[in-house]
């Protein structure tokens, strides 16, 4: 059985940074992160593939987050650079036990897989 751990949330001020890891238990191919603020819906933020060789991004993290993974560890991370308010969000890691297809993100959002979360806050 496949098991998620998120850590290395926080609180931070506007343009701080941190770095979120997920670390996986069992056969884990595609990736993400996924967060869910109070009242909003859950939105997919980014994703990678098991050979690190596709990502994806919500448009409102690109140049700002990015996702990278080291397999040997099975563990996803998350770098968040020039955090914002907006980003303030309870961050979850999602894995499925197939590779990544077309749409990372989307693939995701059904996976079975899923951490408890980490909170991310961000004070203006």
């Amino acid at each position: 059985q496949v098991q998620l751990v998120e850590s290395g949330g926080g609180s931070v001020q506007a343009g701080g940074s941190l770095r979120l890891s997920c670390a996986a238990s069992g056969d884990i191919q595609c990736m993400g992160w996924f967060r869910q603020s109070p009242g909003k819906e859950r939105e997919g933020v980014a994703a990678i593939s098991a050979s690190s060789r596709t990502t994806a991004y919500i448009d409102s993290v690109k140049r700002r987050f990015t996702i990278s993974r080291d397999n040997a560890k099975k563990t996803v991370y998350l770098q968040m650079n020039d955090l914002k308010p907006e980003d303030t969000a309870m961050y979850y890691c999602a894995a499925d036990s197939s590779d990544c297809v077309s749409d990372l993100i989307l693939q995701l959002e059904s996976s079975k897989f899923w951490g408890q979360g980490t909170q991310v806050t961000v004070s203006s």
